[in-house]
């Protein structure tokens, strides 16, 4: 059951693991996460000292997590707060015209991750981790056998779905491969009566100019920290 006491975007990651990607969850009845392989995100019900109590005891030594909050925590220790940034949250409130023509966007499979994980360690769209390729929807655009462009899905606190891993290799922008993408990924949403939305850091002007094209408005910005259970 979702937490009704806010906007469920207000609490993405805890509503994504109750709702859409439950199948993708682990933990406790009031603390989950994802694996370690899939993404580094872990949600509360409501987030406590005691709940990240809860998290460290679950999750083994060197574990970096990533915890979304519409206001700074203060995170306790035993965890290293490694790296704390402000992130706007960004939900499409009308669609952008049609901008589908161009190169086939080609549906990715396990058989992709390769090219995958090298086109986000080039480009850097988030976290992407060798079976992030779980949350499924992944399409690429190729010039020739290389990967250049990709975007999916990642939360789906039901009933938003958040567009995530948009990137294009460098010698490629400006060709319109991401709007394309996203727009796919937004209309894909759309029918099976969900709400794209997505995150983007507060300094990407770019992207923001490109998501607001799109349609995109942004609902409220939200921390995003990055902690570690220190291995002793």
């Amino acid at each position: 059951m979702l937490n009704n006491t806010a906007h469920v975007l207000d609490n993405p990651v805890w509503n994504a693991l109750i709702s859409g990607n439950a199948p993708l969850a682990h933990g406790t009845a009031q603390v989950k996460y994802f694996a370690e392989d899939v993404s580094p995100f872990a949600g509360f019900e409501t987030c406590t000292p005691q709940a990240l109590e809860a998290l460290h005891a679950l999750v083994p030594a060197g574990r970096v997590l990533g915890i979304v909050s519409p206001v700074p925590l203060h995170i306790p220790a035993p965890w290293q707060l490694m790296q704390q940034m402000q992130v706007g949250q960004m939900v499409q409130e009308r669609p952008a015209a049609n901008n589908l023509l161009g190169p086939p966007a080609t549906p990715l499979g396990p058989a992709h991750v390769p090219a995958m994980l090298a086109l986000t360690q080039r480009t850097n769209p988030g976290p992407f981790f060798p079976n992030t390729i779980a949350f499924g929807h992944y399409e690429g655009i190729f010039e020739g056998n290389e990967l250049v462009a990709m975007a999916g899905q990642r939360m789906n606190p039901s009933p938003y779905a958040e567009i995530s891993a948009v990137c294009t290799h460098p010698d490629y922008l400006g060709r319109g491969y991401a709007a394309r993408l996203i727009q796919r990924q937004a209309q894909r949403i759309v029918a099976a009566a969900g709400i794209p939305f997505l995150h983007v850091k507060a300094d990407n002007t770019r992207a923001i100019r490109l998501y607001q094209h799109l349609g995109f408005v942004t609902r409220k910005e939200m921390s995003f920290h990055i902690i570690r259970k220190n291995p002793s």
